[in-house]
């Protein structure tokens, strides 16, 4: 159920991405999805990649790992609800051994998730790492 993401895939990847932040990041402004869809390639490129994908072999959902932390964890927006967000993170957490993420504060959905599945928040910053007014909740994993 969980696929290695190869380099052919990561256009799919960048439109998943969009179409997820679209549906969920409600704080960005049209100009900030762009400007942030324009790093995601080379993200793409630095991270340890994993999704999941439907019977059509279309990606439904991604996982991206460093070190310790989940970089991306991001769902097209009709599979949301359906667990694949759950088996993304547990895959993330049994089998690469992820303990940490980042959230955006204004991504509540995002927030309850991460909360739920037993992170808890032990850092606040101010901005992303762009240096954009978008606070970040620094997550990890409940010993």
């Amino acid at each position: 159920m969980i696929h290695r993401v190869e380099p052919t895939d990561h256009a799919a990847i960048v439109d998943l991405w969009e179409a997820s932040v679209r549906a969920t990041h409600y704080f960005l402004e049209p100009e900030d999805i762009v400007y942030f869809k324009r790093l995601v390639p080379g993200f793409l490129c630095d991270v340890e990649l994993r999704c999941t994908k439907n019977e059509d072999g279309k990606i439904t959902g991604f996982l991206g790992i460093l070190g310790p932390k989940i970089e991306m964890l991001f769902l097209h927006p009709d599979e949301r609800g359906k667990g694949l967000g759950t088996l993304l993170l547990r895959y993330g957490i049994d089998e690469l051994q992820a303990t940490e993420v980042d959230v955006n504060e204004q991504n509540g959905q995002a927030v309850g998730f991460y909360q739920h599945a037993g992170f808890e928040t032990f850092a606040r910053s101010a901005t992303d790492p762009m240096g954009k007014p978008f606070p970040i909740l620094h997550m990890r994993l409940r010993q």
